[in-house]
């Protein structure tokens, strides 16, 4: 069946996520496990959150709203654009296959960076692009790099707002001095999945202001990271009318179920729940890194960042590292799939998980 298969894809490896907590369990027979390898929020959805999965499961037996008709004006309204900019998804991964069926033809090309987010190539390369891949500069997005990367084959340019795994963000004016002369036709895609997260940090670039002005940005948000609705898989995306319209064509119908949809508008409504858990979120940050910068004696050296999730790189091979956590019952990110040998990425938990990995980790390293 290789012979008879799309040839592109065999050119990937295919995406491993984080084991989950009940695997682990089975395999090392341990009573807990702390799973800090796949940037989930460890607390849960708020009350309201949870009384609207519980009210819209009644109506499993329909299909959803194809259109996500009440989320569409509840973000439009928040996001202060026309509905019909937006575009719905199974979580944000899908918006990006989306903009990538709807605008790549084979060997067109696509620039990112790397390492970033695994699913930019794996995704352009299913849909036949050529992936030209920018090597980051100090962890950081080497963005006139990536200009003149730009041809005329240029498609797509993926932006990681902040990004994944270095937890960085090209500040204003590097997303201004990119911009500046880029062809109209070369599409920006931002993915913001962390957004809320950087949302306040300084010279952090607001791209649905860009939107306003360039008809050739996408923005790309999700409910799995600060709204804990991982499991339910919803996301957005917004665009010009436009190259909405033209994402929209090639979307599945029904792609997000009728208790995603609920469960993301109840969240939206609920700013003070969320609020609160983003306040902790960010103090449990500061804290696990300085406590952290504590080993800068061992060869350990944290990646200062702004999403909820650190980057750490050690004097151990991360393969090592990873496994000696495991065997302790904390799951994190061995990034060696990123190219990334000596370094690990670790979700924020709540304070007590935080305090578990620390204890593991120093035992460890």
């Amino acid at each position: 069946m290789n012979n008879r298969a799309n040839k592109n894809v065999l050119k990937i490896k295919p995406y491993v996520p984080g084991k989950p907590i009940d695997e682990v369990k089975r395999e090392l027979g341990l009573k807990r496990v702390v799973k800090l390898a796949s940037n989930e929020n460890p607390y849960p959805p708020s009350p309201a959150v949870l009384k609207a999965v519980r009210e819209a499961g009644r109506n499993l037996n329909r299909y959803p709203d194809g259109s996500c008709f009440e989320l569409r004006q509840e973000l439009s309204r928040r996001l202060k654009v026309d509905p019909r900019q937006l575009v719905f998804g199974c979580g944000s991964d899908e918006v990006i296959v989306l903009a990538l069926r709807a605008f790549i033809n084979p060997g067109d090309e696509v620039v990112m960076a790397v390492p970033s987010f695994l699913v930019y190539s794996l995704a352009s390369t299913l849909a036949g692009a050529r992936c030209i891949q920018i090597p980051l500069k100090g962890l950081r997005y080497d963005m006139s790099a990536m200009k003149k990367a730009v041809t005329a084959r240029t498609k797509i340019v993926f932006i990681g707002n902040p990004d994944n795994p270095s937890g960085q963000f090209p500040d204003k004016a590097e997303v201004d001095s990119f911009l500046r002369g880029l062809a109209q036709d070369v599409l920006v895609f931002f993915d913001e999945a962390y957004y809320e997260f950087a949302a306040a940090e300084k010279n952090y670039v607001q791209t649905l202001d860009l939107l306003r002005s360039r008809g050739n940005v996408i923005v790309a948000r999700t409910f799995s990271k600060l709204f804990g609705l991982a499991g339910l898989r919803i996301g957005y995306g917004v665009a010009s009318l436009e190259v909405a319209a033209l994402m929209d064509r090639v979307r599945e119908p029904f792609n997000v179920t009728s208790v995603a949809q609920a469960a993301a508008l109840a969240a939206l409504k609920d700013r003070v729940y969320y609020d609160r858990i983003l306040k902790e979120l960010n103090t449990e940050r500061s804290r696990l890194c300085a406590q952290l910068r504590s080993f800068s004696a061992q060869g350990v050296e944290v990646s200062k960042g702004c999403t909820n999730f650190i980057q750490i790189r050690t004097s151990k091979d991360s393969r090592e590292l990873s496994a000696a956590l495991l065997k302790k019952g904390i799951i994190v990110r061995d990034m060696s799939a990123w190219g990334l040998s000596n370094y690990i990425r670790v979700t924020i938990g709540k304070p007590s998980e935080n305090r578990l990995f620390l204890k593991a980790f120093a035992a460890a390293i």
